[in-house]
């Protein structure tokens, strides 16, 4: 009996030493953040505003949260990262507000990086440095086009960040972040990157670092470093339904900031390159309906009148599959390629046009100001025509067409109800410019081709509404 039970013993003591030496190797394979936290702590700054803004009013929107009840700051915030259609109205009233956020030093003589949506509007901004000493900030120049902006306060031998390279990031690498969440000065949070080149709405030329990292209230324009201890992005926007951290945080790649930073020290403000173009995503159906393998590039739906798309032979059902060589995969990379360019250079577009491919080359201009990119756009009327899709259509009149531009198209005059028009969303107004890959130039010319659509096939239709043009698919089931 004594045997057995002594194996048994020896049996226990061996799993728990396994055990015991696989928690440290566990342990000792965590990294130690704190060498990291000591180097670049000091560079890190609190940034706080004060800015007179229009009280807020009454409203009946339902789906509209209550933020009254918040501090300013975390008002201020959570209104930035919400949609603009929740956003409360404004009225004429005024009320002193105060915001907080975070930012770094990049150089000894005092330019401090930070988020434009942390100082957008301020009347006033104070830079508190880690000895808890106080500075005015003045405003070198902002870009709200990645809400990047640079400051600068008066001093010599400021401590600074090392500057990393945000291309070198891998997926999967840990990642630290050091900011002023809820006013707490030099808070510590650690993720891992989640994801490279992320797409948001409404920032177009960011393609955004994605990680887990916990970012919250005054966490923006705050530094995230890598293992090494090197800036790699700026803290900038949370996805969240509850106005909290809910694990998904995105920082603008430090090579981008830093590229919009010099260019405000130097010039003031921000050059990008430009092609003219309106482009969309190419879903499953519209890769089908184009003849491509598989969804990948950017459509072209729309080119704008004298661009440089235009002048280069870029055409209106193009897929764009490449600039320079490097992959479009998702729309969203062509601006980001575009918009590193400079004025006057060379782009080489390889594009499927027609089910075959071919390359122009495109000389990209500069990037007009907000709101200057489209034209403008009014109604129309002629003869009507009818066809299986179920819609009345008429023709585009010389105005209609000089002022949008185009050489042929027909505008909806009525949807039929239970139509395959109003099931795919066509609206009365819009106008249809190309059906199943052909440009339409008259009411007769779009019944004959509505008449020949395949069944059960994805079939592609380019629709203009509100200044906008768009590719949208349907299939016919007879």
């Amino acid at each position: 009996m004594l045997i057995p039970r002594l194996k048994s013993y020896l049996s226990l003591v061996a799993a728990v030493l396994m055990l015991s030496q696989m928690a440290v190797a566990q342990a000792e394979a965590l990294p130690d953040f704190t060498g990291l936290v000591e180097q670049a702590s000091p560079a890190v700054v609190n940034i706080s505003t004060h800015q007179k803004m229009p009280d807020r009013v009454a409203s009946n929107n339902s789906q509209m949260p209550d933020l009254d009840g918040l501090p300013p700051q975390l008002r201020e915030f959570f209104e930035h990262n919400m949609p603009k259609n929740q956003r409360p109205p404004k009225s004429d009233r005024q009320r002193e507000v105060q915001s907080l956020g975070s930012g770094f030093i990049i150089s000894a003589d005092g330019y401090v990086l930070t988020n434009n949506h942390v100082i957008d509007g301020a009347d006033e901004i104070i830079v508190r440095l880690s000895d808890r000493s106080e500075l005015k900030a003045k405003l070198v120049g902002t870009d709200p086009r990645t809400d990047v902006a640079v400051l600068k306060i008066e001093g010599k031998d400021l401590p600074t960040v090392k500057i990393g390279n945000s291309d070198k990031l891998k997926v999967g690498e840990w990642v630290l972040a050091i900011g002023s969440p809820f006013g707490f000065d030099h808070s510590v949070t650690k993720g891992i990157v989640s994801a490279k080149g992320r797409s948001l709405p409404n920032d177009t030329y960011v393609p955004f670092i994605q990680t887990d990292v916990a970012i919250n209230p005054g966490n923006s324009g705050g530094p995230l470093f890598n293992m090494a201890g090197e800036v790699v992005g700026i803290n900038s926007q949370i996805f969240t339904r509850s106005g909290g951290f809910m694990g998904l945080s995105f920082a603008i790649p430090i090579d981008v900031a830093m590229d919009v930073a010099n260019q405000l020290k130097t010039g003031g403000k921000v050059s990008r390159g430009w092609l003219g173009v309106v482009i969309q995503e190419v879903n499953k159906d519209l890769a089908e309906s184009f003849g491509l393998d598989k969804p990948a590039g950017a459509l072209v739906a729309q080119v704008l009148e004298n661009g440089p798309a235009a002048k280069g032979g870029v055409q209106v059902g193009d897929v764009i599959l490449s600039a320079n060589g490097q992959p479009i995969v998702m729309s969203a990379d062509l601006p980001h390629l575009v918009g590193n360019m400079k004025d006057g250079s060379k782009a080489d577009l390889e594009v499927i046009r027609d089910g075959k491919r071919q390359t122009l080359t495109v000389t990209v201009g500069a990037l007009p100001e907000e709101g200057q990119e489209m034209g403008a756009s009014d109604g129309g009327s002629a003869a009507r025509s009818s066809n299986r899709l179920g819609v009345s259509v008429v023709e585009l009149t010389d105005e209609q067409k000089k002022t949008w531009d185009l050489k042929g198209g027909v505008v909806i005059k009525d949807v039929e109800d239970d139509s395959p028009a109003a099931r795919i969303g066509l609206q009365s107004g819009d106008v249809i410019t190309h059906l199943d890959n052909q440009a339409i130039t008259s009411t007769k010319n779009f019944t004959e081709i509505a008449k020949g659509l395949p069944k059960n096939r994805s079939v592609s239709m380019r629709v203009l509404r509100d200044k906008r043009a768009s590719f949208i698919t349907f299939k016919l089931s007879e």
